[in-house]
């Protein structure tokens, strides 16, 4: 952090007084606590009534700066140590000050009073003083900071007013905060001034070094208040032919014999071997004569020459076919990539000196680019001298102007035998057995054949054909499959399409099989397969979208053999989630006596050059939450949340921070916040969590307030239980399971997350949800009374908080307990009260709640047991149609205040702001319900004529109604 003084009052300069104050402020010398003499304005007129003393500095440039910052050096004294002081003695001053774009200020304006004057503060003194030594009174020395702003004339003037106390100004500090000129991530920072608030962030454009490139996205760094840099965003690096020196700060030539072919952090590399570098700034060295590099070399690779000749050829006549055989090349140029080609020539037989030979001769396996060290060469002619090189190439012969160098073997054929010139082939090509099963969905089928039982050499794939049947053969596809099971997608539904199979060795493919036809399902078969094998449907959602927990068992059809049922890539999880001797156990990182080495064993070391940070999303206990994009080698690039750590950290918050990585790293679950890895040999340290496109679940569902359907809600509620189940088989107990520590994605599916509790239980905060019990903090309206009282966290006590969150899910994100106190809640639940359904809860899951908030916790459900009931529900959506019918006393229990009693409120647009319906108060105006007496007569058609057209608000406010009209027929009962 950096200041700029703006000015610097010293007693030895005239400030202004009031002119029209009936007493002005003094200057006089004084002595300090160190009994220095020193030059202060004072004031002290006690002993009259209506004090009214202003004291104003000269004209002060605000340079540009948004918000000022006064340091005041002063003493007050003490008003009981003034013997017979009045009523009226004061130890407090004012603090004021004036914008204008020039200097006009005199002796009468600006006025000496609060309007125009803009008041700070009031400054009151932490010491007073009161001791006398040998008639001279020791002043105890104050200092105060306050800050202003925005402010945004060309300057300012500041004002002292004294209102009847005995005080003396001894000096004042007028400055400003900034960030200071920096270099960070390759990128050179201006100096930037902070912001017009202490909260405020501003942002600074970043201007890569000299020789360096910006790397995605424009480079930024953000201001705060306090004059530090924070939150980089983007980087520069140098570009190809420079390295990065001095941390990043310098990007230098590369020196000669080194090159850099590639932007990045790396440094320049030496000149491989058989080349060289003609200039400073290299991006490759150039190959030495008679070197080459491939189109497909690396620059950092050496330069290569081709191969020398194939060695020791060896050939064997068999009448008129060859085998040809040599040993490789004594020099392979410097390369692995050497191939043989082999060149066909036939001399003599009449046609004059040699030619190249025919199409008709045949080589097993092919003529060029042969990786082996042999070759079978058949259908040559009878009685036919023939010459044969075997080029050896490698991957820069083409690049050479020399022809490659070949070995070559003289041979003359013999007369074939009769009926056995293709003694050397496949004695025999093969059909694909015709057994073949299919699997089938309205777009795709999924195919699956024997293999021959006697194969004639190795099958290198199968190639099927098909088409659909409505259309010509010819406008068959083809697909290829290196195994026996091939599935084809981009299907019609309901169409028959036409299969045959062939498959492919060293001498081809063979015949194809007999025509095949399957038909693939139509979209009302795939349904009603789907429901009967659906473990769990989520619900529709407001548009009618299913949601899927489970995938569905595809129903497997084989020809010439019986129906089989697969297990579902859903059983697959489950089977993986609970089969005890497969099940893993949560390790606590804090056992590990380095904590980093829980972080390289639990999460994904990820090198920042992957991540893209694109903006500020929210602020963490330890730095900005972001969000971004990550891209790892080879995949594909996915939206991530970015956790950093801000800068001057400690390495215990280092550690706490990265702790929660090392937990989360060791969970794998569909309803559990995925880690993607960490960042730690790198600043910013970062936790890269998947992205959840709609946030906490508290936020959403009050975005989103009645909107859902009851089976979705109850979807939600299922996915966070599995995840809960899935914790507890691990033996994690989560300690601060509540909806804001829920995260939903685009799909609602839920996932919990933030397992960061144990900061709390050891660390002071000023988070009000946390409240301290027994030395921790503890979200007391989640937490079961054991865990408040005995800190006894178990699964248990996650169970009453899971309670909570069905609570929470139900109301659409209501705080628990509303505004009671967290000492008014411990009573209550002591008590035995227990929180009311939610307006619309089905009574089933209110039960569940109060199940789960048992007193002992014996009692309580167990995760397995929550899943359990709430797929019945599921499946049942009947149960979920019972409610708890309303109290129609106007004494309503201790908790129950999901309807307000509506003499609490003074108009109709307060009970709405209550029942939050408040964005329907200008509709109840305009159609004139302004009063509880027309609003408790309302009927349906009436809220809709109001314009409530969602059907849960129109159900809140007709609940509510209701509820209104039973109290005041109550208080009308009660009166008569």
């Amino acid at each position: 952090m950096l200041t700029d003084d703006l000015f610097s009052l010293v007693m030895d300069v005239k400030l202004t007084s009031c002119s029209i104050c009936p007493w002005q402020w003094e200057e006089v010398s004084g002595y300090d606590e160190n009994m220095n003499t020193i030059r202060t304005y004072q004031v002290c007129n006690v002993f009259d009534n209506n004090q009214n003393n202003w004291v104003r500095t000269k004209y002060i440039s605000r340079r540009g700066a948004q918000r000022i910052h006064v340091e005041m050096k002063f003493s007050v004294r003490d008003c009981s140590s003034i013997p017979s002081v009045p009523g009226s003695c004061k130890e407090t001053f004012n603090l004021y000050y004036y914008e204008t774009d020039s200097d006009t200020a005199n002796k009468v304006s600006p006025a000496w009073m609060e309007n125009p004057w803009i008041k700070v503060d009031t400054i009151a003194a932490d010491e007073s003083f009161s001791q006398v030594d040998l008639g001279v009174r020791v002043m105890k020395i104050n200092t105060e900071v306050r800050s202003f702003g925005p402010v945004s004339r060309q300057g300012f003037y500041l004002a002292f007013q004294d209102y009847g106390g005995c005080m003396s100004l001894i000096a004042v500090r007028i400055f400003y905060r900034k960030c200071p000129r920096v270099v960070l991530n390759g990128a050179v920072f201006p100096e930037t001034l902070s912001g017009a608030e202490s909260t405020s962030l501003v942002a600074a454009r970043g201007v890569c070094v000299h020789n360096g490139e910006e790397v995605d996205v424009p480079i930024k760094l953000y201001c705060n208040g306090d004059g530090e840099w924070m939150v980089p965003i983007g980087r520069c690096m140098c570009k190809a032919g420079h390295e990065a020196l001095e941390n990043g700060t310098v990007c230098r030539a590369c020196g000669s014999g080194f090159f850099k072919s590639s932007q990045g952090d790396h440094l320049c590399l030496q000149c491989p071997i058989n080349s060289r570098t003609t200039n400073e700034g290299a991006t490759n060295c150039v190959c030495r004569n008679g070197y080459y590099r491939s189109d497909s070399d690396p620059p950092q690779i050496p330069c290569t020459t081709i191969p020398s000749a194939p060695q020791s050829v060896i050939s064997i006549v068999n009448e008129t076919s060859l085998r040809l055989e040599w040993s490789t090349p004594r020099d392979g140029g410097g390369r692995e990539d050497v191939v043989y080609n082999i060149i066909c020539k036939s001399c003599g037989g009449g046609r004059g000196g040699c030619t190249r030979c025919g199409d008709n001769v045949q080589f097993i396996p092919r003529q060029l680019g042969l990786t082996e060290t042999s070759v079978h060469i058949s259908d040559l002619l009878a009685h036919t001298q023939y010459t044969f090189e075997i080029q050896a190439v490698n991957g820069v012969s083409d690049q050479s102007p020399y022809s490659p160098h070949y070995s070559s073997v003289n041979i003359t054929t013999n007369q074939a035998g009769k009926g056995d010139s293709h003694s050397f082939t496949l004695l025999s090509k093969y059909c694909v057995p015709v057994d073949i099963c299919v699997s089938r969905t309205p777009d795709s089928i999924t195919l699956s054949w024997s293999q021959p039982d006697q194969p004639n050499g190795l099958i290198l794939d199968y190639e099927l054909q098909y088409y659909d049947k409505s259309m010509a053969e010819w406008n068959s596809s083809v697909v290829r499959s290196q195994t026996n099971t091939a599935v084809i997608r981009g299907l019609k539904p309901g169409a028959i399409y036409v299969f045959q199979v062939r498959a492919r060795t060293v001498a081809g493919f063979g015949r194809f099989s007999g025509k095949m036809y399957f038909q693939t399902m139509t979209e009302e078969e795939y349904k009603s397969s789907f429901q009967e094998k659906l473990p769990l449907i989520i619900g529709s959602a407001a548009a009618g979208v299913v949601l899927i927990i489970a995938v569905v068992v595809l129903v497997i059809v084989c020809n010439r053999r019986s129906s089989e049922r697969t297990e579902s890539e859903y059983t697959d999880k489950v089977q993986h989630y609970t089969s005890g001797h497969r099940m893993k156990i949560y390790i606590d990182p804090f056992t590990y006596e380095d904590p980093n080495e829980a972080v390289r064993e639990f999460a994904k070391e990820i090198d920042t050059s992957c991540v893209k940070i694109e903006q500020v999303i929210g602020a963490g206990e330890f730095g900005e939450v972001c969000s971004g994009n990550l891209r790892l080698p080879g995949k594909r690039e996915i939206l991530v949340a970015i956790k950093t750590l801000k800068v001057g950290y400690t390495e215990r918050q280092r550690r706490d921070f990265l702790s929660e990585a090392s937990i989360m790293g060791q969970f794998d679950h569909p309803n559990i916040i995925h880690l993607e890895g960490v960042v730690t040999k790198s600043a910013p340290v970062m936790i890269i969590t998947e992205f959840m496109e709609n946030g906490s679940l508290d936020s959403f569902l009050r975005q989103n307030d009645g909107q859902f359907t009851v089976i979705q809600l109850v979807g939600m509620l299922r996915g966070i239980a599995a995840g809960m189940k899935y914790l507890n088989d691990m033996n994690y107990v989560h300690r601060d399971l509540a909806a804001r520590n829920i995260l939903v994605n685009s799909n609602l599916v839920c996932k919990v997350s933030d397992f960061g509790l144990s900061r709390f239980l050891e660390e002071d905060t000023s988070d009000p949800t946390y409240t301290s019990a027994l030395g921790g903090k503890i979200p007391i309206r989640w937490t079961a009374p054991e865990a408040i009282q005995y800190r006894k966290f178990t699964s248990s006590s996650d169970g009453w908080s899971y309670g909570i969150v069905m609570w929470e899910v139900m109301s659409y994100g209501e705080r628990p307990y509303w505004d009671m106190s967290n000492q008014d809640v411990i009573n209550a639940i002591e008590q035995d009260y227990r929180l009311p359904p939610p307006m619309d809860c089905p009574s089933a899951l209110h039960q569940l709640m109060l199940d789960c908030w048992q007193k002992d916790r014996n009692n309580r459900p167990k995760f397995s047991q929550i899943v359990n009931n709430l797929d019945k529900m599921i499946r049942n959506p009947n149960s979920l149609k019972a409610m708890t019918p309303l109290s129609s006393s106007v004494h309503l229990p201790l908790l129950d205040r999901s309807t307000p009693d509506f003499s609490s409120f003074s108009t109709v647009d307060e009970w709405l702001d209550a029942i939050r319906m408040g964005q329907y108060k200008e509709n109840f105006a305009n159609e004139e319900f302004t009063s509880f007496d027309v609003v408790s007569q309302m009927t349906t058609e009436d809220i809709i004529r109001v314009g409530v057209t969602l059907a849960g608000h129109q159900k809140k406010i007709l609940n509510s109604v209701q509820s209104m009209r039973a109290q005041m027929n109550q208080i009308t009962s009660v009166e008569v």
